[in-house]
Order: C-alpha cells, then structure tokens, then sequence
C-alpha cells in the first residue's frame, strides 16, 4: 500500500492501521497526504482499485481571510503554528505518540487552496476506484459535515463518534 502522511506529521499511519486495506492496489492518505494520495491516483497509470482518505483536508468552504490568517500565523511563528496544529489533530484529547516534523509554507498554502474537484471525483469512480472517506465526529481542523456533504456521492464515508481529526477516541495510542 502506498500511503501519504498528512501536514507537518510523519508516521501517521499507526492511527489508521485499523482501516488500511493492506494491498499493493490501495493508497491511502490522511489530511494533507489524502490530497497528495487523490493526485497521485488521478495521474497515475497503475491499477489502484481503493483510495482511502483520512480527513481530508478541506478547506475550500473557507473565506479567503481564514487561510491568509492561517498562513500568516504559519509565517510569523512555524514552531508554534505546527504545535497548535498537532494539538487540534489529537483534540479533545492529548496528544500522545505523534511525531512532528517541519512543514513547509508551501504545502500549507497548498492544503489551504486545494480545490477538490467533483469532476475529477467522477472520472475516478468512473475507472472503478472505490473511494472510501474516514470522518471523525470531533474533528477540530476541518468541517465534518462539509466534508461528508461534498465527498458522499462520491464514495462511502464513514463516520466515526467521538473520534479526532486523527480518528481516535481516547489520549494517544
């Protein structure tokens, strides 16, 4: 399986080994990394039969002054950014088992500007990928009920009670 860490994060995938489909035609991505994960499905010519998503990021229901406000906190202070960043990934919980690496102003302008494309969603499932989106109910990043809105006729999305943007339910692993 070929699987995308998400925004400033690194071995991630633990949080999702519950989920993962282990196969060599499934790619997998969380938050940031389900945006690389979807590209990198779309362009390539290799059979890939599922494409898990992990929340999403998805911030296109944002205004403009949202992402300039996130880039700029990012700017004047990345440590601190990053730090309130993985706190809102485990939120409500603590986190615990998280390893944090720099991420960069540009991937963060990207993860803010991506525009998921509905037409691009189609051709995918026209090529019979499945799509699967994973959802936690207490997500602090991003709007779950957008997200599920947007990504339901398109794939199967689950919805997890009481789970974090990391998909879990209690402090750490």
């Amino acid at each position: 399986m070929r699987y995308y860490s998400g925004f400033s994060l690194c071995n991630d995938r633990k949080f999702f080994q519950k989920y993962l489909i282990e196969s060599e035609y499934c790619v997998g991505g969380f938050s940031y990394g389900a945006i690389k994960a979807f590209e990198y499905v779309l362009h390539t010519e290799e059979r890939i039969d599922r494409l898990q998503l992990f929340s999403p990021a998805f911030f296109q229901d944002r205004d403009v002054q949202f992402k300039r406000l996130q880039l700029l906190g990012f700017r004047n202070n990345a440590d601190g950014y990053i730090s309130q960043f993985t706190s809102n990934c485990c939120a409500p919980f603590k986190c615990k088992n998280i390893t944090i690496k720099k991420g960069s102003y540009e991937e963060l302008r990207e993860l803010l500007e991506y525009v998921w494309d509905r037409n691009a969603l189609t051709r995918l499932c026209d090529r019979g990928t499945i799509l699967e989106v994973y959802l936690g109910s207490e997500d602090a990043i991003i709007d779950v009920a957008a997200v599920k809105a947007f990504f339901q006729p398109f794939s199967t999305v689950y919805y997890i009670n009481g789970a974090s943007h990391l998909l879990q339910r209690e402090e750490g692993m």
